[in-house]
């Protein structure tokens, strides 16, 4: 460590610990959507995995910013974009990140490799080898899929198909399964809203870095209509999902959250250079995000 100024909170920051539920909400819903087979040691083993893969991937993704010196362009910390800045405030080491994220990838593993000794099977750490390569590759070279136009595809996959079917797997040893897919796919839209929502604010110091995501190709001042597109599909999906009795009654309360995400739209419209009122749209896309997490599990509780 670089620094004795290493606390609770510092830790948090550097994990970027709250937006692990974008992982977690999705992954406890495909295994509740499994509810006539639902097993503990599976899904507990599944949610260390899915939360540790998350975390390492989030640390790879502060070191690989910080080496391509994305990070270094902006120093101030504003908690939903731009990284952590612990490597820039000589907190943390950039080896540090490595360190960690390498460790947690570990214990990912590790839980991995005990789901395939339960179920006998080594399809869970062929799949899992895939999930984190990926995750992994989102920033760090090779690939550096965020910097080629493709970070926001990959996120919709991570966030959305991948812990909802996964969840479904592990409780039911079913790949591929329509139902689960379908379900994935609000999660996906709306993990896709929350990192173009954070892009956003990035887009000059992405534009001198040669990161060419999404809000490169739309610009940032029409990069508000992307974001609403997401959202609309986020709604079709859910409206779908009904529709074909994957849900119930209660994931329509999810179209509630259209208000607060017409004021973030508004943000994003005409505050699109204020990074400081940029972090309003950010954080209601992630309470948005989370409520409608939160509001679908309910529903798989009580319908399923």
């Amino acid at each position: 460590m670089t620094s004795n100024r290493i606390d609770y909170n510092n830790c948090i920051r550097a994990l970027r610990l709250p937006f692990v539920m974008a992982s977690v909400l999705p992954y406890i819903f495909g295994a509740l959507s499994a509810y006539a087979f639902f097993s503990f040691v599976p899904f507990f083993l599944g949610l260390i995995a899915v939360a540790s893969t998350h975390l390492s991937a989030n640390l790879l993704n502060d070191y690989a910013d910080s080496r391509s010196g994305l990070d270094w362009q902006d120093l101030h910390h504003y908690g939903f974009f731009g990284g952590s800045k612990l490597i820039q405030e000589h907190i943390l080491s950039e080896k540090d990140y490595l360190y960690l994220s390498l460790s947690l990838g570990g214990v990912a593993t590790v839980s991995v490799i005990l789901l395939s000794l339960l179920f006998k099977s080594i399809e869970p750490v062929l799949y899992f080898i895939l999930i984190i390569l990926t995750g992994w590759s989102y920033s760090a070279r090779p690939f550096q899929f965020s910097y080629r136009g493709l970070g926001e595809i990959v996120v919709f996959i991570l966030f959305g198909p991948v812990p909802v079917m996964g969840g479904y797997y592990l409780q039911t040893q079913v790949f591929p399964d329509v139902k689960s897919f379908i379900l994935s796919l609000p999660f996906g839209f709306f993990t896709a809203a929350v990192l173009f929502a954070n892009e956003i604010p990035d887009y000059p110091e992405d534009i001198r870095s040669g990161k060419k995501n999404w809000v490169y190709y739309s610009g940032h001042e029409k990069a508000y209509l992307l974001y609403l597109l997401l959202m609309i599909c986020a709604f079709i999906s859910i409206g779908s999902c009904w529709f074909l009795h994957y849900c119930g009654s209660m994931a329509l309360g999810c179209f509630f959250l259209i208000f607060p995400i017409m004021k973030a739209a508004r943000i994003l419209k005409f505050d699109y250079q204020n990074k400081i009122r940029l972090m309003t749209s950010s954080k209601i896309t992630i309470i948005v995000h989370t409520v409608a997490g939160l509001i679908l599990i309910l529903d798989s509780l009580i319908d399923g």
